[in-house]
């Protein structure tokens, strides 16, 4: 049983992990190195609310409004869900004593949502493999969860010196 302190940090951690991937994201951007756009992930949600899961391309697909802050929601929501995974296959007890591997293992594998699931679903194919450069974009994948990983890590260690 988790209690309602644990609960929070989890979200914390999470939302955490997420504001760090933001920051990794927006520093390729200024490398003028291509991101994910959110709003296409609101756009996927929105239309899977419709009924549709897969689309051809998610950036030729109707928009959604609302779209972005959607998006942007989900985006959170996740990196709070894939925090949630690593207390649950390490124990609570990470929050208190946080390790960076299991945290670096667990963001790298988070990897396998967008390769079989959201990539193929917005028109990418199986981990890009329908864009002009997979390989490069499964490395930069790799990378971004990596980083994610390393947020979840630090997070937690930064809770824990200002959460007693």
């Amino acid at each position: 049983m988790v209690s309602t302190g644990e609960a929070a940090r989890v979200v914390l951690v999470g939302i955490g992990a997420t504001v760090v991937l933001d920051v990794w994201s927006m520093i390729l951007k200024g490398l003028g190195i291509p991101t994910l756009d959110y709003a296409l992930v609101g756009r996927w949600a929105g239309h899977l609310c419709r009924g549709r899961f897969a689309h051809a391309s998610i950036a030729k697909t109707e928009s959604i409004p609302g779209e972005s802050p959607l998006g942007w929601a989900i985006h959170y929501a996740v990196g709070i869900v894939f925090a949630a995974l690593l207390v649950g296959i390490c124990g609570t007890a990470w929050l208190h004593d946080p390790a960076w591997l299991p945290a670096l293992a667990v963001g790298v594998a988070t990897v396998m949502v967008p390769w079989f699931v959201m990539q193929p679903a917005m028109g990418a194919g199986v981990a890009s493999s329908h864009t002009p450069t997979p390989m490069k974009n499964r490395m930069r994948n790799l990378a971004t969860h990596a980083v994610f990983g390393c947020g979840l890590y630090v997070s937690a260690v930064l809770l824990k010196l200002v959460w007693a």
